[in-house]
């Protein structure tokens, strides 16, 4: 189950997978028989149905010449990159001596 600002993403995308089609002159039995999906799935993922695998959005996405912006989703990850810093920044103890080495 996703949140409503998810569904909407989804939907979003499903309607943009729906129109790069349609200004390229597919149809969908194109689409679907390129993607190795049937006509039903396509539908679903142009309506953006959750439950489709992201293995069929992604050979729709590469039918279409997509597939490469997929690789740029999280490339740019300045959230991730600050909490790297902020780990390397922060001091850690030192490792505890094996017993044998305590006196």
């Amino acid at each position: 189950m996703l949140f409503p600002n998810q569904q909407k993403i989804l939907e979003q995308l499903g309607e943009d997978l729906k129109l790069a089609r349609l200004r390229r002159r597919l149809s969908t039995e194109q689409v679907a028989e390129r993607a190795g999906i049937s006509r039903s799935t396509l539908w679903q993922i142009e309506k953006g149905i959750p439950s489709v695998s992201m293995g069929a959005y992604l050979q729709v996405l590469f039918v279409l010449g997509f597939d490469k912006n997929l690789l740029q989703l999280a490339n740019d990850d300045v959230l991730g990159r600050k909490l790297q810093d902020a780990e390397i920044l922060t001091k850690k103890r030192a490792p505890k001596k094996p017993s044998h080495e305590r006196t």
